[in-house]
């Protein structure tokens, strides 16, 4: 106190206020007069003026604490968690990249250690969003932290489900053309088959162990709803990954389900415990026919656990020749093929269901049927096996997977086709058993070595093979058939049948267009397709549907003259058509057909069949020539909501015609039709 009172004695001045605010009149401030004294004049206060009122700093400070507790409670409780989670994550994804490596490589060994390993790292960052309390509690947000924990469940499923897989079959590693640990890697190729069929008894009932597990990963995944996301954050898009992520899980998860009954009657398919034989039918997709090519050969097999073993391969026309008494041709060969006027077993698969032809194919059998199943495959099931396996040379002619100039097109389509078809001025007995021959060399090469060197490769592209119609199957025994039914390898038109969540009379658009080469050479050889679909939505919500099938032979006619010699495989195409839709479509206009007689104009007949409207037509298609088919109907259903769900059927034999959606005028997709394909179209 004494040194303030020092201070102010040594500045010795007088504060006049007015000079600080004329408005300050009455008041007065003197500095004492003597330093010794200490003492100072008196302050005379107006108390009319206003008063400054005490600040109250309890009503600032409160909310201040409050909000810097909720900061630092925040920044404890959120962001610190969150940012662990973060680190957490990113070492779990780069586990799960190598473990993915690991499967992807085909290598078992590395990926039963990388699995542990991911697990480690999935629960660690599971633990760290479960720290994540206030994200847990808060309403409205709790819903995305609910989501991260559906996300990491699923994944925790994943890995069981991986886990009992890996433990299944690394005994059959070495069958599967995988590294792994296999058990049966001494004996011959045959024993090792033998002994891996004999114990698949055992991995059934672990198959339904997987198929629990893959069933709750799609239940939690179900459970997280893409729309509550933004469509992209910071200009990253972010719904769409959602989207594409659970397609994506939905699609490899659903094929394990799908493949589940066949892969619990694969060891009675396999001839375990009792023998089965198969009848082998190879179809010319050259030569297009509704269930995938032209009937040209066949073979007989039989399968003991696991061994096949040829019985015989024959031309398909030996067959035709031992069918007695002959069958008048139904309409559809009078109508439509060239010259043909008995139903021969060669022109049966005349409904695009594989399962109704191979019935009428049975129907004609001129022997008694006795057979468990048949087995369809094409020439591009042939080029990708020669592709893996190598040349083979049968009968002096070399089979390769080369591309031949002569026809553009893989070496081994051309020489059988030569030898097979070129008119020659003998009688040769052997005309199409050249290909049974060759279908023997390849299933002893793939049989007669160790299966490491091939049988990954093979299997790979037989699943593919599968999945693009180009391997089909028929079998006599009903859960073997539901088995093939559910990996859509059964070449089902959707009648009945579910296919990709199809069902018949709901509000789904349905599309299968089939072509059929009515004594038209090999010229499907040459032809191109492209497809366009356009709706066009009315304003009573009724929905007009255009299609629009272009096709174009570029390549120049072959030597058709028989006096010449010459190989015909472009000459014109005579194609029947037959385009199916949902039941009750009503046809408003069709344009390109023709007359089968005379090539005529000819309008679209409107029929139905396999649970569909059908329009069927025909028309030729000439070498360096073009054709247009244009179909208008109305659907019969009207718009509800803003999409539409349709399910395309691609004919089994084609190698991907090209596909364009248009809605109001507008492009929306564009895509080869390679296998059977469920797409949304927004109207």
């Amino acid at each position: 106190m004494k040194s303030v009172m020092k201070n102010l004695s040594k500045k010795r001045q007088k504060i006049d206020l007015k000079k600080i605010d004329p408005a300050v009149k009455n008041i007065s401030v003197s500095s004492p007069r003597s330093e010794t004294k200490g003492s100072f004049e008196k302050i005379e206060v107006d108390e009319s003026l206003p008063v400054a009122k005490k600040r109250n700093f309890k009503k600032f400070f409160i909310p201040l604490m409050v909000l810097l507790i909720l900061v630092v409670g925040a920044t404890v409780s959120v962001v610190i968690p969150v940012q662990a989670t973060i680190s957490k994550a990113r070492e779990l994804e780069v586990s799960g990249r190598e473990l993915a490596d690991a499967l992807k490589n085909q290598d078992l060994a590395l990926a039963k250690e990388k699995l542990p390993q991911t697990r480690e790292k999935l629960e660690a960052t599971r633990n760290a969003w479960n720290g994540v309390f206030l994200l847990r509690v808060l309403p409205f947000v709790n819903q995305y932290h609910q989501d991260g924990l559906r996300g990491l469940n699923a994944a925790g499923y994943g890995l069981d489900a991986l886990d009992i897989t890996i433990a299944t079959i690394e005994p059959y590693s070495d069958l599967l053309g995988l590294k792994g640990d296999a058990n049966f890697v001494a004996g011959s190729a045959d024993e090792r088959i033998q002994l891996a069929v004999q114990t698949l008894d055992k991995v059934t009932p672990k198959i339904a162990e997987i198929g629990e597990k893959i069933e709750l990963l799609k239940n939690e995944l179900d459970g997280i709803d893409p729309n509550r996301y933004p469509e992209s954050i910071q200009g990253k898009p972010l719904r769409s990954r959602i989207v594409d992520a659970k397609t994506l899980i939905d699609n490899t998860t659903g094929l394990f389900l799908d493949a589940r009954p066949l892969l619990e009657v694969l060891p009675q398919l396999l001839g375990q415990p009792d023998e089965k034989r198969y009848l082998v039918l190879f179809q010319n997709d050259k030569e297009l026919r509704p269930t995938g090519g032209f009937m040209t050969a066949y073979a007989i097999f039989k399968v003991q656990q696991g061994k096949f073993v040829v019985e015989k391969s024959d031309d398909i026309y030996e067959l035709d020749d031992r069918i007695s008494p002959k069958v008048p041709a139904p309409e559809e060969i009078l109508t439509y093929h060239k010259g043909v006027y008995y139903f021969n077993i060669r022109d049966s698969n005349l409904s695009p269901d594989f399962h109704t032809s191979m019935q009428q194919f049975e129907e004609l059998y001129p022997e008694e049927f006795d057979f468990d199943g048949i087995v369809a495959v094409d020439t591009h099931v042939l080029v990708e096996a020669i592709k893996i396996l190598g040349d083979f040379t049968v009968k002096g002619r070399t089979f390769s997977a080369e591309i031949d100039e002569r026809c553009d097109c893989p070496k081994v389509i051309y020489e059988l086709e030569d030898y097979s078809t070129r008119p020659v001025a003998y009688v040769r007995e052997d005309r199409k058993d050249v290909l049974g021959d060759l279908l023997l060399q390849i299933m002893k090469k793939a049989l007669g070595v160790s299966p490491s060197q091939y049988w990954g490769q093979l299997f790979q592209m037989g699943v593919s093979e599968i999945n693009q119609k180009h391997i089909l199957a028929y079998m006599k025994d009903d859960q073997a058939q539901k088995g093939v039914e559910s990996l859509n390898m059964a070449g089902r038109i959707a009648d009945g049948v579910e296919i990709l969540g199809y069902k018949d009379g709901g509000t789904w658009d349905y599309l299968h267009i089939n072509d059929a080469n009515m004594a038209g050479a090999k010229s499907n050889l040459f032809v191109e397709h492209a497809i366009t679909q356009e709706y066009t939505v009315e304003s009573d919500g009724s929905i007009i549907k255009t299609i629009t099938i272009d096709y174009k032979n570029p390549a120049p006619p072959s030597d058709c003259n028989l006096e010449s010699g010459g190989l015909c495989l472009n000459g014109i195409l005579r194609n029947w058509l037959r385009v199916y839709v949902p039941k009750g479509s009503t046809l408003i206009e069709g344009k390109g057909s023709q007359s089968p007689k005379d090539e005529s104009g000819n309008d679209f007949l409107v029929k139905e069949d396999l649970g569909k409207t059908v329009f069927e037509g025909f028309f030729t298609v000439r070498p360096l020539g073009s054709a247009q088919v244009v179909l208008k109907y109305k659907l019969p259903f009207k718009k509800e909501g803003n999409s539409l769900t349709t399910l395309v059927q691609k004919q089994p034999g084609t190698e991907g015609h090209e596909m364009t959606i248009v809605v109001n005028g507008k492009p929306r997709e564009k895509f080869d039709l390679l296998t059977d394909k469920v797409i949304t179209v927004k109207l």
